[in-house]
């Protein structure tokens, strides 16, 4: 299962970009509180509904970082949990689709434990100076559950799964309380 995702901030980075649903441009979001940066890409799934009411979130691993906006056909290989201050947030891991490379890549366990444990140390302290946020981390799960997450995400947000057709606009959904 190939997803496309839209980068919205590039490894290495301590700026937190976003798509801005309204005007399509990348924002600004804010910088990261800690000295922390980002492990690998972090972009969204278009057309989807995470839990927190945000497109479902993704890391591409890649041997270079991209940019903001980047539109990549990902292979996604497993999901990392946390909770924060909103709720559950899946974190998926994949990587690019067509690259020669990491053809081989196709579960959680192909992953390097090196990796898994920058990427969760990331997660567990990126919010950790920032007021009224945290992360509360819970661990690593194989490819078949990240593609689980990925078609409750596209029938939350109203998709037949594998039904996805502009996703070069990422939606912001509100929901009802938050």
């Amino acid at each position: 299962m190939d997803v496309e995702v839209i980068v919205e901030t590039p490894q290495g980075s301590r700026n937190k970009y976003k798509i801005d649903p309204k005007t399509g441009r990348i924002r600004l979001d804010r910088m990261l509180f800690t000295s922390t940066v980002y492990p690998l890409d972090y972009g969204k799934i278009p057309q989807t509904l995470a839990e927190d009411g945000d497109p479902l979130d993704v890391l591409v691993w890649l041997d270079e970082p991209t940019f903001p906006g980047c539109l990549i056909t990902v292979r996604p290989i497993a999901v990392f949990w946390l909770n924060d201050e909103r709720g559950p947030d899946a974190k998926l891991l994949g990587v690019a689709a067509h690259d020669v490379r990491k053809g081989r890549i196709r579960d959680l366990s192909d992953v390097p434990r090196h990796l898994l444990n920058e990427i969760g140390h990331f997660f567990d302290i990126y919010k950790e100076l920032e007021p009224g946020k945290s992360t509360d981390v819970r661990g690593w799960m194989d490819c078949a559950e990240a593609e689980r997450v990925i078609k409750e995400a596209e029938a939350r947000a109203g998709i037949v799964p594998g039904q996805r057709t502009d996703v070069t606009r990422v939606t912001e959904v509100k929901i009802a309380g938050q």
